[in-house]
C-alpha cells in the first residue's frame, strides 16, 4: 500500500476576474470526498495542503479531474510533496529579503528549464533585481515591487516551462502549514 505523505496543492488561475471559481471551503469538501485527509487551505489564490497516497502525478490528475466534473473547469495544478517545499525554501538564496516578503518570490516550475532559457532573464531584469534558478525553483527578489516587474511578467515564457508563483509570505505558511500535517 502507498505511503502517506504531506502534499502542497499550488493552483493557478483561478478565482480571478470571476473566472475559474473554485471556492475554499468547496475544494476542502471535494479533496475530502476524493479520500485525501487533514485538508487545509490558504487563501483564495489556490494553495492546498493536504495527506494521502500516491504519486504527485496521480494525485494531481485526480484532483484536476474531480474539480473539472465538480466546477466544469480543468485548473492547472502544481503539486509537491511537503518536503519538497521544504528544500525550496531552505535553498532560498535571498535570505536577507525574508524581512520584506512581498518582495521575494519562487515560481515553482513544472520541469527545470534549459541554461540558456535561464540566462535569457538577464535581459529583463531590472537593476535593482535579483534571480536564481535552482531546479525547478526560480527565485526572484522585486524590491520596486512584482507588478513593475518585466522579469515577473515574463518569467514563465522566457523559461519555456508552466510555473506558478508564489511570494515569501505564502510560502512560510504554507510550510508551517505541512509540517502542522506531518
Amino acid at each position: 500500500m502507498p505511503r502517506m505523505r504531506t502534499w502542497v496543492g499550488l493552483f493557478r488561475g483561478i478565482n480571478v476576474g470571476g473566472r475559474n471559481l473554485l471556492p475554499m471551503k468547496e475544494l476542502v469538501a471535494l479533496l475530502a470526498a476524493e479520500g485525501f485527509d487533514e485538508v487545509r487551505t490558504y487563501i483564495q489564490s489556490g494553495n492546498v495542503v493536504f495527506r494521502g497516497a500516491g504519486t504527485a502525478r496521480a494525485i494531481g490528475d485526480r484532483i484536476v479531474a474531480a474539480v473539472a466534473r465538480r466546477f466544469g473547469f480543468r485548473p492547472h495544478l502544481l503539486l509537491m510533496s511537503g518536503a519538497d517545499l521544504t528544500r525550496a525554501a531552505a535553498a532560498n538564496p535571498y535570505a536577507a529579503a525574508r524581512a520584506k516578503p512581498q518582495y521575494l518570490h519562487l515560481w515553482f516550475l513544472v520541469k527545470a528549464p534549459r541554461a540558456a532559457r535561464v540566462r535569457s532573464l538577464e535581459a529583463v531584469r531590472a537593476p535593482s533585481e535579483r534571480f536564481t534558478v535552482r531546479g525547478r525553483v526560480l527565485y526572484l527578489e522585486a524590491p520596486q515591487g512584482i507588478g513593475r516587474s518585466r522579469l515577473a511578467a515574463r518569467a514563465e515564457s522566457l523559461l519555456g516551462v508552466a510555473a506558478t508563483a508564489r511570494n515569501w509570505r505564502t510560502v512560510t505558511r504554507l510550510l508551517e502549514m505541512a509540517r502542522r500535517a506531518d
